[in-house]
């Protein structure tokens, strides 16, 4: 079977992460066009890829506009910037695997979902939680009936100080505005997950969360707007000249260092330090999206659950407890523990992830897990390998828009069905 052509819109973190699986694997894909509005980003990636000049443009509308040339495309643009490609792309008969999250609100969602179904085209949301290794055997317990009926479930996401720092204080989902509310820039992996797990939606949800701690009145005496100058930075946590030097020094030149450089040089550090987003210090920045949240979710079935998102922490992979009628299941990312209520015996699965849960590690094998199965739908037609799909995505969606209005609000949120509209 020849490899299926792909096109590659924004080539961020995102998009070059998931087409590098096609340089690792040529005989399922292969990237023929790439946009990218980055003179540097877009040179770099179409030399990796082997793309011609004509196929190499800055504007996704440039390829959108020309007759259907490949199989699929890879959409992963800045948040706020999905729907319009989306629906382009669709319309030219693109099957499409598009970054999360699908868009801003609802209706753009469901203009999305519509455009899609429409054309007739697949469609794959990067929930790349779901095609994990560990997520495949937290499922097979869960409906082998081991636990019996799920009552509660604790599920928490520690994003990390410095992570937080990195991407939602100085970087580019720092305000809502620009990008997302932090539960759907970051979280909705989460929310998704666990309706993955339960194998449905919840009906209603309420939440709390707040930005506390990044900022100004936080600010240290004599603290400096940049850390490069702060007579302070020694003693802060979250030096950004620590942070991303010391990644330089290791060589460590991934995810996130490379959010922040072209060129990995001491020079190039200091000045992006110096001139850029990533040097400002965390308690002087635009932010506005919140450092701590929860929300607490009602499920069919009178199955409850809460989930914790905290930046106060070290970065580290979820954690989850599901409390069932025979039976615990507590999973860390890697090992998950099963307790019989019955025999009270304890057995452990080592899910063998593939890296850590987060971006620089491909998200424990989730991207390269949602690569596999939407490259196989597309060359074989066979929709059901999508895990993350167009209404289940809308789902897991819907949730998150409900419960950021029920954190502004301060209410209880009934949330509207997928399958409507």
């Amino acid at each position: 079977m020849a490899p299926i052509s792909i096109v590659v819109a924004g080539a961020g973190n995102r998009g070059t992460g998931y087409a590098r699986w096609a340089l690792e694997h040529p005989d399922r894909a292969r990237v023929v066009a790439v946009a990218e509005p980055r003179d540097v980003r877009r040179a770099r990636f179409a030399a990796e890829h082997g793309i011609p000049a004509a196929d190499t443009v800055a504007s996704w509308k440039d390829l959108a506009a020309r007759p259907r040339f490949a199989d699929a495309v890879l959409i992963c643009t800045q948040d706020q910037m999905h729907e319009a490609p989306a629906e382009a792309f669709a319309a030219a008969g693109y099957h499409i695997l598009l970054e999360k999250p699908m868009a801003p609100d609802e209706a753009g969602c469901r203009r999305i979902v519509a455009a899609v179904e429409r054309a007739g085209v697949m469609l794959a949301v990067g929930h790349v939680m779901r095609y994990t290794s560990y997520t495949r055997a937290v499922k097979e317990i869960v409906d082998s009936g081991a636990l019996g009926d799920i009552m509660s479930v604790q599920h928490l996401e520690p994003v990390g100080f410095w992570h937080q720092a990195h991407s939602f204080v100085r970087g580019n989902w720092r305000r809502a505005d620009l990008a997302n509310t932090m539960l759907m820039a970051k979280s909705c992996h989460d929310l998704d997950w666990l309706a993955y797990i339960l194998g449905r939606a919840p009906d209603r949800v309420s939440s709390f969360g707040h930005l506390t701690h990044f900022t100004a009145a936080n600010r240290p005496v004599a603290a400096a707007d940049r850390c490069v100058t702060c007579p302070v930075e020694a003693s802060c946590a979250y030096s950004a000249t620590r942070l991303y030097g010391g990644l330089l020094e290791r060589g460590e030149h991934g995810w996130p260092l490379h959010v922040v450089l072209d060129e990995f040089t001491p020079a190039a550090l200091d000045e992006a330090l110096r001139d850029g987003p990533y040097g400002r210090c965390v308690y002087a920045c635009d932010n506005d999206v919140v450092d701590h949240q929860v929300v607490a979710l009602d499920y069919p079935g009178a199955t409850t659950a809460t989930f914790t998102m905290t930046a106060f922490c070290q970065a580290a992979d979820r954690s989850t407890r599901l409390f069932g009628t025979r039976g615990e299941l507590s999973g860390d990312g890697r090992t998950i523990r099963v307790h019989d209520f019955l025999t009270q015996s304890e057995r452990q699965v080592n899910s063998a992830p593939a890296g850590a849960m987060n971006a620089a590690e491909g998200h424990g094998g989730g991207d390269s897990g949602l690569m596999d199965a939407f490259t196989a739908a597309v060359a074989t037609g066979n929709r059901d390998l999508i895990l993350s799909g167009p209404r289940e995505s809308l789902a897991s969606h819907l949730a998150v828009f409900a419960a950021e209005r029920a954190r502004r609000a301060g209410t209880v949120e009934t949330l509207s069905r997928a399958s409507d509209g």
